[in-house]
């Protein structure tokens, strides 16, 4: 079976264009190495409609059996990458590749790069397949949640070896350069079937590449070629837009850089981008804005529960200029009426999420004006999800949630599925363990529908998108209220 798994895995290769057909046998050669295999014989098997999961399957149950690796998703995932490696061309190839396509047009360019990093299972399409998606109408339009399945557990073995194996710094973080290439160890991904376009962006190199998770289309991450933390200043909109003007058809953003309002790495500057419509890029401006000094800048509050200031201009360097000047203000701005304070105690909490895309001839860039600030009364944030909705959703709001993408933790798919039989046999969901967090929630619900089997997964989705938009007002500094909108014009006067 090695020889004929092989020989699949070679024909996928060939097939897909990652592999050229006159290194057929040295790609052969490469992965029978893998194996400590000094023979090989061709064997008859049909090679049409080759499924890549199942041929990684068996070579990965060959290397278990022989002993080269241990049987976990750790180290599976550890060794299917240096199998695809073997298919791949190098970066250097794939640049050039790239950047020819570029010459024709971006789009082709981003279409041959981002099937490459299918193709060469990088982004583990059968398992983003199984995260669960649905889509959720809202007062702010439809909202998209998606529960997270493709990104695999940690199992125990893995983690007592990299415990054992003691601390390692290279490469710094998941989003160094250095990654490329990378074989891995128990404690991070192994990234040799990882490609990287070297960009530039503001004057200084960069990485273009997709996230392994695509939590939507064309999910692209930019990342500083120096391992340095985020900061959100005027360089920020630049490179933003240099990004955007190199690729058009794409937007692209940044987290915010401060504790609880900004992404799960701040110690990288990187960005997240892609090729997908969210709901708030499609929200309209519901109050139009002059700011002064930009009048020919169009500007005005989007209809959005975050507060978020959209500016549009065919001149970037105009928004460019705009979005610093809100910046500097907002973060030395204080409005104790509205619970917004710049700093307590010598700790900062003013911040923006930022977001540019390019519509039609024009540039866009949307501000969302973010606060940190915790109290007793809410110590893991003011404007962070509130403790009744710790059940669906406890973690921070970062841009892709922002941008109106809730994205939810695997536990929540097995949770629904044992709500959904609790509330169709009228048990008692408190008394379970596992699901009694939800029992407010679910009692909260439950009258405002008739409730069945058919329907009950339905009502839950629906449910979880309806707390999602709750979770993402909660977030907003200014609340979606005539207070809240006289506040936000406060605002807008002090710039």
């Amino acid at each position: 079976m090695l020889y004929e798994n092989i020989k699949k895995l070679v024909e996928y290769g060939v097939e897909t264009g990652l592999t050229p057909e006159c290194e057929r046998s040295y790609t052969t050669n490469l992965l029978l190495d893998l194996f400590h295999e000094v023979n090989y014989e061709d064997t008859e098997c049909s090679l049409a409609d080759i499924d890549l999961e199942a041929v990684l399957k068996e070579l990965l149950d060959e290397a278990c059996a022989r002993g080269i690796i241990e049987n976990s998703i750790t180290y599976r995932d550890l060794f299917d990458t240096k199998l695809m490696n073997c298919l791949l061309p190098r970066p250097a190839q794939v640049q050039e590749t790239f950047w020819k396509k570029y010459a024709n047009c971006p789009r082709e360019a981003t279409d041959y790069f981002y099937r490459l990093s299918q193709d060469s299972d990088y982004i583990r399409t059968y398992r983003v397949k199984k995260d669960m998606k649905w889509k959720v109408d809202s007062p702010y339009g439809e909202m998209d949640i998606t529960i997270n399945l493709s990104k695999p557990e940690k199992d125990p073995k893995a983690i007592a070896a990299a415990r054992n194996a003691g601390a390692s710094g290279y490469p710094k973080c998941l989003l160094c350069m250095e990654n490329e290439g990378y074989a891995g160890r128990p404690d991070h991904p192994a990234r040799e079937n990882h490609r990287i376009i070297p960009i530039t962006v503001n004057g200084g190199r960069w990485g273009f590449q997709y996230s392994p998770y695509v939590y939507y289309n064309e999910h692209c991450i930019v990342l500083n070629g120096e391992h340095t933390p985020m900061k959100i200043e005027k360089n920020t909109f630049v490179k933003l837009f240099d990004f955007v003007k190199l690729f058009p058809h794409y937007f692209l953003g940044s987290n915010a850089d401060l504790p609880i309002v900004g992404g799960s790495i701040l110690s990288h500057d990187h960005f997240q981008g892609g090729n997908y419509t969210f709901a708030m890029a499609k929200a309209p401006v519901e109050i139009p804005v002059t700011i002064p000094g930009y009048e020919d800048v169009e500007a005005g509050i989007v209809k959005w529960p975050l507060s978020v200031l959209r500016v549009r201009s065919r001149d970037e360097t105009r928004l460019i200029e705009l979005a610093d000047h809100v910046l500097k203000v907002w973060r030395a701005y204080t409005d104790e009426e509205a619970c917004i304070f710049a700093e307590t105690d010598g700790e900062p909490h003013n911040t923006v999420t930022p977001i540019a895309r390019k519509t039609g001839e024009a540039f866009e860039l949307d501000l969302a004006l973010r606060n940190n600030m915790t109290t007793e009364e809410h110590p893991l944030g003011v404007y962070h999800p509130h403790a009744q909705y710790h059940n669906i959703k406890k973690e921070n709001i970062g841009l892709i949630e922002v941008m109106g993408l809730a994205v939810l933790p695997s536990r929540l798919k097995d949770e629904m599925e044992l709500l959904a039989e609790y509330i169709t046999e009228g048990r008692d969901i408190s008394r379970s363990e596992k699901i009694a967090k939800h029992a407010a929630w679910a009692a909260s619900f439950k009258g405002r529908y008739q409730i069945t089997k058919e329907n009950v997964m339905d009502v839950l989705k629906e449910e979880v998108g309806i707390t999602f938009t709750k979770v993402l007002e909660d977030a907003g500094v200014y609340k979606c209220t005539e207070e809240g909108r006289k506040a936000f014009l406060r605002f807008i006067q002090a710039l």
